[in-house]
C-alpha cells in the first residue's frame, strides 16, 4: 500500500467566526464528498472540532479546505490538527453533526 492509499485519523480544531454560519453542515458536506467519514461539532468556547478518518490525500485535502474555506460566511483565523495516526479500518460510518 503507497502512501496516498494509507488510512489516517487526525482530530481538529478551528477557530474563528465558525459557529453560527453554517460550518458545521458545510463541513459534513465536503467531508463527504471527499469519501471520509468523522464527525464535526461546535464547541462551548466558540470553536469547532471534529475528526477526519480516510486516505491520506483525502484527509490532506480536506485539512486544507478546513485551513482556508470553511463555509462562505465563516472567517477561520487558526486551524489545528492533532492526533495523527494510522488506522487499519474506518472507525465511522459516516461523517455526522454531533449536537452539543
Amino acid at each position: 500500500m503507497s502512501d496516498q492509499e494509507d488510512l489516517i485519523s487526525v482530530d481538529y480544531e478551528i477557530f474563528g467566526r465558525v459557529q453560527g454560519v453554517f460550518f458545521r453542515k458545510y463541513t459534513q458536506a465536503e467531508g463527504t464528498n471527499l469519501g471520509l467519514t468523522g464527525w464535526v461539532q461546535n464547541t462551548k468556547s466558540g470553536t469547532v472540532q471534529g475528526q477526519l478518518q480516510g486516505p491520506s490525500m483525502k484527509v490532506k485535502q480536506m485539512q486544507e479546505w478546513l485551513k482556508t474555506t470553511g463555509s462562505p460566511k465563516s472567517q477561520i483565523t487558526k486551524a489545528e490538527f492533532k492526533n495523527e495516526r494510522k488506522i487499519d479500518t474506518l472507525e465511522h460510518t459516516n461523517f455526522k453533526i454531533v449536537r452539543t
